[in-house]
């Protein structure tokens, strides 16, 4: 399986693969046409207490993934879901965020890569 990340907002391409959205909450302003999102991995998603507690504050990243981490840690069948949905081609984790760096998808990507 080969992973990327991608803002939502960006248009569709078919070098995405599956298009997988990881955020809690539905992008603002975006119709599911338009998004063409292919699985919805809410159950995974960073809690929107940690989201809060990280408000993309470059300082707290570090903070953001170990407990992002120990959150996926607690949640195996959410991961085994998202896994599946990925398949094991090319697939795309699709976030919200203006931080294109420092965000739940990449952080996701890095817990993936490491635990496969």
């Amino acid at each position: 399986m080969r992973l990327r990340t991608k803002r939502i907002y960006e248009a569709a391409e078919a070098a995405d693969g599956r298009r997988v959205l990881v955020d809690r909450l539905w992008p603002r302003g975006l119709s599911k046409e338009a998004a063409r999102v292919d699985f919805w991995a809410r159950a995974i998603a960073p809690s929107n207490e940690l989201r809060r507690w990280y408000g993309h504050d470059p300082a707290k990243w570090e903070g953001f993934r170990r407990r992002y981490f120990a959150e996926l840690d607690a949640a195996p069948e959410g991961v085994a879901e998202l896994r599946e949905a990925l398949g094991s081609g090319t697939a795309t984790l699709l976030f919200s965020s203006k931080e294109v760096v420092l965000n739940n998808a990449a952080a996701l990507v890095e817990y993936l890569e490491a635990r496969s």
